[in-house]
């Protein structure tokens, strides 16, 4: 009998409450896996600690899967032996721009049942935040670092239709938004959500002329950028 994989959701900010975000349901499923794999074992730990007493964390063993991670095979044994495991992402919901995508790939060829629950995703959030259409919308990622590339491949999406969102490492934000404003058109709108969920939460959406005048900072703070030409 093969074993499950749950697709645990995480929150957006290690310092919430899990009630307001996250269904009851996960609260049971984590109860029942027999392990967890995660991007970090600090992160895995401190997700375990919103649901379990201590000496319950202590009987949950870990796996590591990042973006260093070579071989799945040590995630996936567990499960063919029919264990069931959980997977979680460093925030949000796992899968999205994370290597968890690669595991429930290979969960797939092993006719390992997945599982997934509700949970909140920055992307989805600043999208409905942003006033942009949803009809047509693309999820890139994170952009490339080199700067030549990064400002080619903006020019690149301010070309195309639709919404497009993306990422940043908190710490490169504000040089992210200094680079969108100097580089597209001054019609082009671009929509900036910083710290969703949280009391800090800003979601600010206009043309690029208008954030050329525009004070606002980003103190290594975790954002979504969304532009629409």
């Amino acid at each position: 009998m093969g074993g499950k994989l749950y697709l645990l959701p995480n929150l957006l900010d290690d310092s919430l409450s899990i009630e307001p975000f996250l269904p009851i349901s996960v609260n049971q499923a984590v109860r029942e896996i027999h392990g967890l794999i995660a991007e970090s074992e600090k992160q895995a730990r401190r997700y375990l600690r919103k649901f379990l007493t201590r000496d319950e964390m202590s009987q949950v063993p870990l796996k590591i899967l990042n973006e260093h991670t070579q071989d799945l095979q040590e995630c996936i044994e567990p499960l063919k032996k029919g264990e069931t495991w959980g997977l979680i992402s460093d925030a949000g919901l796992p899968c999205i721009a994370d290597p968890g995508a690669n595991l429930v790939w290979l969960a797939h060829q092993n006719q390992i049942e997945l599982k997934t629950f509700v949970g909140p995703s920055s992307i989805i959030m600043a999208l409905q935040l942003s006033g942009f259409s949803g009809q047509v919308f693309s999820f890139h990622g994170y952009l490339p670092r080199d700067v030549d590339s990064l400002v080619s491949f903006l020019l690149h999406l301010e070309k195309k239709e639709g919404s497009h969102i993306w990422i940043e490492a908190p710490y490169r934000s504000q040089k992210m938004l200094d680079l969108i404003k100097k580089t597209l058109h001054p019609s082009t709108r671009l929509s900036l959500a910083v710290n969703l969920t949280t009391d800090r939460q800003r979601v600010v959406s206009q043309t690029i002329e208008r954030w050329k005048k525009d004070p606002f900072s980003i103190d290594k703070e975790p954002a979504v950028f969304i532009i629409v030409a």
